[in-house]
């Protein structure tokens, strides 16, 4: 069976001067450069003892570097480990406790990670090999093998560990690819490293941001289209918030198709965006950590809660008081930690499902609708309400930048980010889900990893303390 490591190093046999990448200070590197990279780490890394099944923690930017060293890594037959970069430090003390890496890998600045954690001192060092100590070796590509850990974002508890083998990866490029397919050569700005992945074992141009996705917020919209549009991108793989600057920027560059996802993304957003460029085609894809796609939509619908459309084929998907539970083979079974598969996971006989942990229904057309996360519903004098039905209908409203349906002293309260002077038209249409009290503040707090979910928790702490802390 084919893995990753041996679908690339096939992609650069097929396609050697074609651009792979696009790194962030614009040079372009061919397929055939990117294999020499891994084939080049792989051997040095090899003489310094890396061995299949060896746990190697990985912390850089997103650049060639990464994607290099990732099929070095596995076609030494190494399991690599990745923190959650939204935390930081953090994630990477979390990785360890989970992981007991033999070593960790690293490239410049990130390379001082290892004297600041204590835990690393005594893990030996990878650095990218171009011209170190070689020893030749034999790749491995044994399906059945961990390929890769990673971890949920810790934003409604204690990160998890997702082990990932080979053919689930695999898995995940079958249910990936009929979304991205192209009849024709397309250029993809990509935000989403898995699909760099996907795009180097396909043979299909990447170009990687030249911003820190974890400071979206000093991005500038025009500096953002001017490198859609230097690097002749055809379509973009972007989280909503980047949608949108390019709304804040009035413009698509290059683009002609979207796909965005990595949190709701709301119709009002998709709309904007064809009011920019008539002809521009965007795509919504739903999953999660555990289950990347779900569904996908290519239109917005109105209706109670968010559309997003059908589930994919690979995916099975089912609603249990509420929660959208999905199996399949690119849906997560299990995480590293067994203890933590009573949080998430149903067995029934050989089937397993993941708990989602999102509300949502299925329409008679058997199209699914999110309604925010379980538990995050409230009851109001209209009967019981969930978030994205009132945030969604909110974001059409006048002057409304961002809406949060949440609880205070137990009593539902529709907080509103956008110009106060239009509170009386809002007041009036939250009255219309039965709820009275209309909160404004000048930020509703955003997730960190991709911007674009509504930190509740950190919302409620605003809440309940009565200042304005955003």
């Amino acid at each position: 069976m084919t893995t990753l490591s041996t679908a690339f190093a096939q992609a650069a046999a097929d396609y050697r001067d074609r651009t792979a990448v696009i790194d962030a200070d614009g040079t372009a590197y061919r397929f055939s450069q990117v294999q020499r990279m891994a084939d080049s780490d792989a051997s040095g890394w090899y003489a310094k003892g890396v061995r299949s099944g060896d746990r190697v923690l990985i912390a850089m930017g997103i650049g060639v570097d990464l994607y290099a060293s990732l099929a070095a890594l596995w076609s030494l037959g190494a399991t690599v480990v990745l923190p959650e970069p939204a935390m930081g430090l953090a994630g990477v003390r979390t990785a360890i406790k989970a992981t007991q890496p033999k070593f960790f890998c690293a490239a410049g600045p990130y390379k001082a990670i290892k004297l600041l954690l204590p835990d690393l001192w005594r893990i030996k060092l990878l650095t990218p090999n171009r011209h170190g100590k070689a020893a030749p070796y034999k790749p491995v590509a044994d399906p059945d093998s961990l390929a890769l850990i990673s971890f949920t974002s810790g934003t409604t508890g204690t990160p998890k560990a997702i082990p990932r083998t080979h053919a689930f990866l695999m898995a995940q490029w079958k249910a990936v690819a009929p979304l991205l397919h192209s009849e024709t050569a397309e250029i993809d700005l990509v935000t989403f490293p898995v699909f760099v992945l996907i795009n180097l074992a396909e043979g299909r141009t990447s170009v990687l941001p030249n911003w820190k996705m974890s400071r979206l917020a000093s991005l500038e919209p025009k500096a953002f289209v001017n490198w859609i549009s230097a690097n002749h991108c055809t379509r973009a793989l972007l989280p909503p918030a980047l949608c949108e600057k390019l709304v804040k920027a009035g413009e698509t560059g290059t683009l002609g198709h979207i796909f965005t996802g990595g949190g709701p993304v709301f119709p009002d957003v998709v709309h904007n965006l064809q009011n920019i460029t008539k002809n521009i085609k965007v795509t919504t894809v739903y999953g999660s950590t555990e289950a990347e796609p779900i569904a996908h939509a290519n239109s917005t619908e109105e209706g109670y809660g968010l559309y997003v459309g059908r589930p994919v084929d690979a995916v099975r998907l089912r609603i249990v008081d509420m929660e959208i539970q999905v199996s399949g083979n690119h849906v997560n079974t299990g995480y590293l930690d067994p203890r933590r598969d009573a949080e998430n996971k149903v067995y029934e006989g050989a089937m397993i499902w993941h708990r989602t942990g999102d509300a949502g229904r299925l329409d008679d057309q058997g199209r699914l609708w999110l309604l925010g996360r379980v538990g995050d519903q409230v009851t109001t004098d209209k009967g019981v309400q969930y978030p994205f039905a009132i945030e969604t209908a909110a974001r059409m409203w006048p002057g409304v930048v961002r809406a949060a349906l949440t609880e205070r002293n137990q009593m539902p309260v529709l907080v509103i980010e956008g110009d106060a002077k239009h509170m009386e038209t809002w007041r009036g249409g939250a009255a219309a889900f039965g709820i009275k009290k209309v909160r404004n503040i000048s930020a509703i707090p955003l997730d960190r990893r991709h911007h674009s979910k509504i930190d509740r928790i950190a919302l409620r702490k605003y809440l309940s303390i009565g200042r304005n802390m955003f």
